[in-house]
């Protein structure tokens, strides 16, 4: 499972935000705070304290040079870091509006920009503080702040109901936005690193075949320098096989020639060539999934349904293995005794449903099913154990791949009461279809 944090209590890389990007968005709201000023001051000819108002705009601009010549141009700043960030883009925000008539300027709703940024990449706790911030200096904005820069000898007083209500709509504005966008980038985050854990599987599997290709390369090429060092000692062997001084030698040589030789042909038989291109039946593909789980004191039948046809001859594919794998597995966990494989085919389709006996999929994450980091593992009768697998990262990367060739799955609990969870599966012609790419 990919974790927010990695072993050494670092933060994991999807958070880590890009320091350049932040000096970037600092230096427009500067650009923009800069304009308003001077828009109010000499354009609109509105009374306002310059000095404080520049003072800030100048702390915040000394604030992003700092960061840009202290650090590397392409330094990611940890979350902890990025909140400290936020928080200070809150209160320097704060404190324009505190010299710029508080709730009462209408860019009081820029206090949510911070808070909306961080909450794509920062951790909850991180969000809560950045929320209870802001909330805190909305709050003492609408009872302190200097008056609403407005025409000479004029005030512009708003009822403080109305303060009231903009405070409110300010609070449930942040709350909402924020947190709303924390659980988005959270799922798009969580999504994204099991693809990446799918992607290596597959790449291992490729990894594995390429090394079964150049274990026969090697044997081939081992083969006729091996025959020759084969040939030679048997030439010595005639030629010194009386002389006892090298008698033992000659012998010692041919017999670990001999051994070689057996080794060679060891590693030809095993390594094959790519099954990924073999075809085979479907009902050999079933057997070859459901051996490695047969030792575990649960019984997996096969049970043939309705198939009309020749028996389909499918491609021997590692994501169609490892996926079918992986929801028996699921199935052999949660069974008590017994998993059944029920398959039917005709011209359009071939259908496998993968039933077992235990409790079957329980209601709050039967709708969830198949996203990843959901789990339903239960805990057993000792303290610490747990009874059966898990339904979170393997059986999202199962559902994947075998999604990417063209499979349909539905999960479900079986209609019979005797029975549990029912996955199933239809995989419609033709059966030698290549993989889709992902799409990020």
């Amino acid at each position: 499972m990919v974790k927010d944090w990695v072993e050494d209590g670092k933060p994991h890389f999807s958070r880590l935000m890009r320091l350049e990007t932040l000096i970037h968005i600092r230096w427009i709201a500067v650009f923009f705070q800069t304009v308003s000023i001077c828009f109010v001051a000499f354009g609109l000819s509105f009374s306002l304290p310059l000095r404080f108002c520049f003072a800030l705009v100048a702390l915040s601009s000394a604030f992003n040079l700092c960061l840009h010549f202290y650090y590397p141009r392409h330094h990611r700043v940890s979350p902890n870091g990025a909140m400290l960030i936020f928080a200070a883009d809150i209160l320097l925000l704060s404190g324009l509006l505190y010299f710029t008539g508080g709730l009462e300027n209408p860019f009081a709703l820029l206090l949510i920009a911070p808070v909306g940024m961080g909450a794509t990449s920062l951790f909850f706790r991180s969000v809560l503080l950045l929320n209870i911030l802001a909330i805190l200096c909305a709050c003492i904005l609408a009872l302190f702040h200097y008056p609403l820069p407005w025409y000479p000898h004029e005030t512009l007083s708003l009822p403080p109901l109305f303060i009231g209500g903009l405070l409110t709509a300010i609070i449930i504005a942040l709350v909402f936005i924020s947190f709303d966008s924390y659980r988005l980038a959270e799922e798009a985050r969580q999504f994204s690193n099991a693809l990446g854990v799918t992607e290596l599987i597959l790449q291992k599997e490729r990894y594995i075949s390429a090394m079964d290709g150049l274990a026969i390369a090697a044997v081939h090429e081992l083969g006729t320098p091996l025959a020759t060092i084969q040939l030679v000692a048997s030439d010595f062997r005639r030629e010194l096989g009386k002389n006892e001084r090298y008698a033992e030698d000659v012998g010692l040589l041919l017999s670990q020639t001999e051994r070689c030789r057996d080794i060679l042909a060891g590693l030809g038989t095993m390594a094959g060539e790519d099954r990924s291109r073999d075809k085979v039946p479907f009902t050999l593909l079933l057997e070859e999934v459901a051996a490695p789980m047969r030792n575990f004191g649960i019984a997996i039948e096969l049970r043939q349904g309705a198939c009309e046809g020749a028996e389909p001859q499918v491609r021997c594919n590692p994501a169609i293995t490892y996926g079918m794998g992986n929801l028996v597995e699921n199935a052999v966990d949660f069974a008590r005794s017994s998993v059944f494989l029920r398959y039917a085919w005709d011209k359009e389709a071939i259908s496998l449903s993968i039933i077992d006996d235990g409790e079957g999929f329980s209601p709050d994450i039967v709708d969830k099913i198949g996203e990843p980091y959901i789990s339903n593992r239960k805990k057993g009768k000792k303290k610490g154990e747990i009874a059966g697998g898990g339904l979170g990262l393997g059986l999202f990367i199962a559902k994947t791949l075998l999604e990417r060739m063209n499979f349909k799955l539905i999960f479900r609990n079986s209609a019979d009461c005797n029975l549990g969870a029912e996955v199933r599966l239809v995989w419609p012609a033709p059966f030698d279809a290549e993989p889709k790419k992902f799409v990020f």
